[in-house]
């Protein structure tokens, strides 16, 4: 990578690589006010979502944790909090003031959309205006935080796009950054070659805590996950096991030891490096519940063609299958097919992902920001009362 990297550094030190200013419903019922604000001022973007109301425990804890790391991220420049109920708006809101990051809040409850909206956006405007002045200053690699994820697997993912992004992975630790893997459930048949590399005891048994919780709960379900793991798609792209699937995705984590086991959307606590993150298989929750932990990047192999992206996380795709390629390409930024024709080298392909990085640090649209992909997804651990 020869070129140099340039972000946003935000008040808590943090480094982003976007400068959005969001306006974020605490609940499903605010979604409307928020999306009124974001159509009337521009420059905004509202992030609807279909929870928030009567949720409890550790799945309302996640809520919070979500909706925090969310307005957090330092992808992220100001925001604008709208919920039904005061108390919750200014607990999301104080979360995020934490961070030093301009924030607000209001509540519909007492004043009726109509108010809350004119508020709110007299305050988005504000918002707008500043963050349009701030400047991308110098930054170095080992300033970011990075996720990766692949999806729509089939065999040409664990041989050729899983690798490539193991090439990232590696070097972008090396260089001091920190990187999110997770995917409890497809780790299944090779969770032990992931426990393997946990940095201590504890952590070994803390993640095998939370991948034999998770395993537990669907199994308590009575379904076996050769029903829906690998998926319809994953089989007809050759993958006829989850063992098999789990290695292929197990490829992209790269070679590193792991130094520590995160909580959904939990934010990294251990210094820089390789972490462990609990999430869902499903893409569009695991990217949302990563960004919520602090990623500004995520590198997203696939193998049949995965058109997902995220509101305020760029997603890089990367493939290796030829077909999907061609049939594709408006959705893949990185193409190392020839990986499989042996055209290129594992090292050459890791050199083209990496300058893809690069570019997108500096502002290069992905293909799933081009094309308007904003999937944001909240993740519900339990029915709501």
């Amino acid at each position: 990578m020869g070129q140099q990297l340039f972000g946003y550094r935000r008040e808590n030190g943090r480094v982003g690589i976007r400068n959005h200013v969001i306006i974020l419903p605490v609940d499903d019922i605010s979604n409307a006010a928020c999306e009124a604000v974001a159509k009337q001022v521009q420059g905004t973007m509202a992030l609807p979502h279909a929870y928030g109301r009567l949720q409890y425990g550790p799945d309302l804890d996640l809520h919070f944790r979500t909706m925090i790391g969310t307005g957090s991220n330092p992808n992220v420049a100001a925001v604008i909090v709208i919920g039904i109920e005061e108390n919750w708006s200014k607990k999301i809101a104080d979360g995020i003031a934490e961070t030093g990051k301009p924030v607000s809040y209001f509540s519909i409850e007492g004043n009726g959309d109509l108010e809350t909206i004119r508020a709110a956006s007299w305050k988005a405007k504000e918002y707008v205006q500043w963050a349009t002045e701030l400047q991308r200053e110098p930054i170095e690699l080992k300033d970011l935080i990075v996720s990766i994820k692949c999806g729509e697997s089939d065999t040409t993912t664990g041989l050729g796009s899983c690798p490539t992004v193991s090439q990232a992975v590696d070097r972008l630790v090396d260089a001091g950054a920190t990187v999110f893997f997770g995917e409890t459930s497809e780790l299944t048949g090779g969770e032990h070659l992931i426990k393997n590399r946990m940095a201590t005891p504890e952590m070994e048994d803390k993640f095998m805590a939370i991948y034999n919780d998770y395993v537990g709960e669907i199994e308590s379900k009575g379904v076996d996950l050769l029903g829906s793991q690998p998926t319809q798609g994953n089989i007809a792209g050759g993958l006829s096991t989850i063992e098999e699937k789990a290695l292929g995705n197990i490829a992209k984590t790269g070679t590193k030891q792991v130094i520590g086991v995160l909580e959904p959307a939990e934010k990294p606590t251990n210094g820089e490096g390789l972490y462990f993150m609990d999430t869902s298989s499903a893409a569009a929750e695991c990217i949302t519940l990563m960004a919520a932990g602090g990623a500004v990047l995520h590198l997203f192999p696939t193998g049949q063609g995965n058109i997902i992206g995220n509101p305020i996380e760029p997603v890089v795709k990367i493939t290796a299958n030829p077909i999907t390629a061609g049939t594709m390409s408006e959705h893949i930024d990185v193409d190392v097919q020839g990986l499989l024709s042996r055209q290129i080298s594992i090292e050459e392909a890791g050199d083209q992902l990496m300058e893809m990085i690069a570019r997108t640090v500096n502002g290069r649209l992905t293909s799933a920001e081009a094309l308007g992909h904003k999937e944001f997804v909240m993740t519900k651990l339990y029915r709501s009362a």
